[in-house]
């Protein structure tokens, strides 16, 4: 039986560009949340859901600029010198890489958060809603629920 995980002819070069690129292109969720804790975190935060996905909570600090309105809005409400970072509902959704790359195709410097809102959440960290902001227990399966940080 033949599988995907024969590494008798692995490119370790390959591999290592890879994981590399992966790297340059995503953030996660929990050093994400250190960047912005810095109060300046030299990147904008973008929200690429629909409407009823910011109502039901964001992240906070982010904007709103939904996928399906990218385009058309993104020059009035990004400065294209500033770095943006987008996120989606989670990893079960591309809605942020595609939002990132519509960003990119528009010549904006642009970064994924992996995980999304789902990861965000889950991780215990703060989503806010037009209610206010809260936070809900860490996910022992996401994140240790004895320590703010993850030390991956």
């Amino acid at each position: 039986m033949t599988t995907n995980l024969d590494l008798t002819s692995h490119d370790t070069r390959a591999a290592a560009e890879h994981f590399a690129a992966r790297l340059r292109w995503a953030i996660d969720a929990s050093d994400l949340h250190a960047a912005l804790e810095t109060g300046e975190p030299g990147f904008v935060l973008v929200d690429s859901r629909g409407d009823a996905g910011w109502a039901q909570g964001r992240i906070p600090g982010a904007i709103h600029l939904p996928l399906a309105e990218m385009r058309e809005r993104a020059a009035d409400v990004l400065d294209p010198d500033v770095p943006v970072v987008t996120y989606c509902w989670g990893p079960g959704c591309d809605g942020a890489t595609r939002a990132a790359l519509e960003l990119s195709l528009l010549g904006y410097r642009v970064r994924e958060m992996i995980g999304g809102i789902e990861y965000w959440a889950r991780e215990g960290l703060p989503v806010a809603t037009d209610a206010g902001t809260a936070r809900r227990p860490s996910d022992p399966l996401t994140a240790p629920v004895s320590s703010p940080v993850c030390d991956c």
